[in-house]
């Protein structure tokens, strides 16, 4: 059984969460967007947990208890757990070492992550670096290797990051048996944010243990996420005034813009071509998507994939195609032309590659650009 999976999301009891990420809405945006799979994200949070534990969930959607933890050096953890009970337990072994772990969705646990992989096994549960090559709160951010940071606890897992796709961790040669996930890290249940990334995971068991053992041993057959030039740390660049620079150049001014003295970050692709020393391992096939609601946003040209435009037809494809991620890849152009004759050209266009993309950096998102629209308003 294939499965599409996102397996890092936040509640709204994280900070910068839509007070909308509630379990009924995330159940809600999985089922239009096409994940049979999620992550709870958040896990540890009691009232979160008894949220999930209260949500009746239909049998076609897999629910895994997870969440993301910030550990010492302000790095951040992603774990994947069996069931609520090994979260219960997970979240009173890290209690004594967390002052926010009962109010905060992802808890501050200044633990390293050997010391938090070590707790998480115990309890059945797998982990790894969430976000592994961001400038901020990564693993590679910090530390120079796995091993400065897990020591000899077994690392289960590496999160790729909107940043990054597979290319940039296949030749390290530290994560040449290590399974890389894609996931949304999503903050709301807009259709632009959940499931935006995603695994497409070989399943034995339709449960949450089943999953855990699919990323344990890299049944992965897909993994579906941004371009990573879309990403908002993917080049190196100005955090201020999100100027880029190459390496050269940002060494040369001591990483400080001239512009306007602001701090230039080394961009997600810079670090990993600086850790790429291995040959590059084989992985499974990476997919490249655009979502939905911001292909519509292309057609219609407006500023933002939530205009009551931008709704009406995202809603209208989803009512007769189905889910967003058939729409993307398999409903023929045809169809989509009798909704919308524009968007199966951008459908079509993305489908080929015919994608014109403006990089990200500094924590500024990068932008695409879909050629041959014409004009956005044709009277059709």
């Amino acid at each position: 059984m294939q499965a599409a999976a996102d397996l890092h999301i936040h509640s709204c009891f994280s900070m910068a969460s839509s007070p909308r990420m509630v379990p009924e809405e995330i159940i809600k945006g999985c089922k239009v967007k096409g994940i049979s799979v999620i992550g709870t994200g958040d896990i540890l949070h009691p009232e979160w947990r008894q949220m999930w534990q209260d949500t009746p969930v239909d049998d076609d959607i897999i629910v895994v208890p997870t969440t993301e933890v910030e550990g010492a050096g302000r790095v951040h953890h992603v774990i994947l757990l069996p069931d609520f009970n090994a979260a219960a337990d997970l979240a009173q072994r890290l209690g004594p070492h967390s002052k926010d772990i009962d109010t905060n969705g992802r808890p501050r646990v200044p633990l390293s992550g050997e010391e938090i992989l070590s707790h998480v096994h115990a309890v059945g549960g797998i982990g790894g670096p969430a976000h592994a090559f961001t400038p901020y709160t990564s693993v590679y951010a910090v530390h120079p290797s796995l091993s400065s940071c897990y020591g000899d606890e077994p690392v289960d897992l590496l999160e790729l990051g909107l940043s990054a796709d597979s290319r940039y961790g296949a030749g390290i040669a530290e994560l040449s048996s290590v399974p890389f996930l894609t996931n949304s890290d999503a903050h709301s249940p807009e259709p632009s944010k959940l499931g935006r990334e995603y695994t497409v995971l070989e399943l034995n068991r339709s449960d949450a243990s089943g999953v855990l053992d699919a990323v344990q041993q890299g049944k992965i057959v897909m993994n579906v996420g941004f371009f990573p030039e879309e990403g908002k740390y993917n080049r190196t660049a100005c955090s201020r005034c999100f100027r880029q620079f190459s390496f050269e150049e940002a060494a040369a001014t001591s990483w400080k813009c001239p512009d306007d003295g602001g701090r230039i970050k080394k961009g997600v692709q810079e670090r990993a071509q600086s850790l790429s020393s291995g040959p590059v391992s084989e992985r499974p096939p990476y997919l490249h998507v655009i979502p939905l609601s911001e292909i519509i946003q292309r057609v219609f040209d407006t500023k933002s994939p939530t205009t009551r435009r931008c709704r009406d037809l995202y809603c209208k494809c989803i009512d007769r195609l189905g889910d967003e991620i058939t729409i993307l890849m398999k409903i023929p152009p045809d169809e989509i032309a009798a909704i919308d004759f524009r968007l199966s050209c951008a459908i079509r266009s993305f489908r080929e590659g015919h994608i014109i993309l403006h990089p990200g950096g500094g924590g500024k998102y990068g932008s695409f650009e879909i050629p041959g629209l014409g004009d956005p308003n044709p009277n059709h």
